[in-house]
């Protein structure tokens, strides 16, 4: 396993990362525990979650993810060994059922963070996350921004003020943010530096061969101030696996299961663009999953890659993908294909 210290702080990850949003909903507690113990006996130290989890989100569910969490943690007494990441919800539909009043502010960031102390049975949380703006902007596939002049929103410094208090009591050792704009990464820098207020260490936004809009802007933000990706869906929602190809809809897979989440399958060009690559990595004698992981294994700015599964066989290649090594001609031809499908699904 590699490891990478997450600059500005005291945080070394390992470069995969365990994502759990099915656990609650596609993986059951023992299926999580089984995947924890895995992935940590491969090397990996590092698990992501967020209070909303499970995706789906709903009311019933909600906070189960880092229930089990909390568990396995109890049960396997391995707290130190790892680090924890969760994150707190904005305002906005997926979350309307988690607070009343939902927003980034000072009362909901502190009653998230102890709910959050609570289901994960520590005391501690390693990486506290944004989890989408408190603001009116393009994320979650959305591409053109479109001010409203009417817009509810928290103001950013408000924000860090809050985050700055959970830090000083001890229940937070470092801040970052996700789905996140060039605009908002730069406010937040700025923010912290000008009111001595405590700075994001890491961007957690989505990157892979369909998505590759973090090169545009934010990755010269991620270079420049030290603040690298924490890469989500590396897999576009397992589009790039192959296994949806054909019109094949597999019984369990997320896609089949969950029709909502078409943000990888919606349009032509994407179907198009996922067979082409799938096409390429077996033309260079790769699984399609090992193929998108190292190249997103292999992109410099990305400190860890946050992979999820819903079995052990999934799990066991999606880790293997660092042992593959992408070849110039491989890279070139990766870059040939994102030349002609230009931002197939942002």
């Amino acid at each position: 396993m590699e490891y990478q210290r997450i600059p500005h702080s005291s945080l070394d990850v390992s470069k995969i990362c365990l994502g759990t949003m099915t656990w609650g909903e596609q993986n059951s507690q023992s299926d999580a525990f089984e995947q924890m113990d895995y992935a940590i006996n491969r090397g990996v130290n590092f698990i992501d979650t967020a209070e909303m989890y499970p995706v789906p989100p709903n009311a019933d569910k909600q906070g189960e993810t880092e229930r089990i969490i909390g568990h396995y943690l109890s049960q396997r007494d391995n707290r130190d060994n790892l680090v924890i990441a969760t994150k707190v919800s904005a305002a906005g539909p997926k979350s309307d059922f988690i607070r009343p009043n939902m927003a980034l502010d000072w009362v909901n960031i502190h009653q998230a963070v102890d709910a959050s102390l609570a289901r994960l049975q520590v005391d501690t949380i390693d990486l506290y996350q944004l989890h989408w703006p408190d603001r009116h902007c393009n994320f979650f596939g959305e591409f053109l921004y479109d001010h409203l002049d009417d817009e509810q929103q928290t103001p950013i410094l408000e924000t860090l003020e809050a985050l700055a208090e959970v830090i000083r009591q001890g229940k937070v050792r470092y801040i970052g943010v996700s789905n996140e704009t060039p605009w908002g990464l730069m406010q937040y820098l700025r923010l912290a530096e000008k009111h001595g207020l405590p700075r994001i260490v890491s961007v957690q936004n989505p990157y892979n061969l369909l998505n590759r809009s973090f090169e545009l802007g934010m990755s010269e933000i991620s270079h420049r101030e030290e603040l690298p990706l924490l890469a989500y869906s590396p897999l576009a929602f397992g589009a790039l696996t192959g296994k949806y190809e054909n019109n094949q809809w597999p019984e369990q897979a997320r896609l089949t299961v969950f029709k909502r989440f078409a943000r990888y399958n919606a349009t032509p060009m994407a179907l198009e663009a996922t067979q082409a690559y799938v096409d390429l990595a077996r033309e260079f004698h790769l699984s399609p999953t090992q193929m998108s992981l190292a190249f997103v294994n292999s992109r410099r700015f990305v400190a860890s890659n946050i992979i999820g599964a819903t079995n052990l066989e999934q799990l066991k290649e999606n880790i293997d993908s660092l042992d593959v090594s992408l070849t110039p001609e491989l890279l070139a031809r990766i870059n040939q294909l994102s030349n002609l499908y230009r931002m197939p699904c942002p």
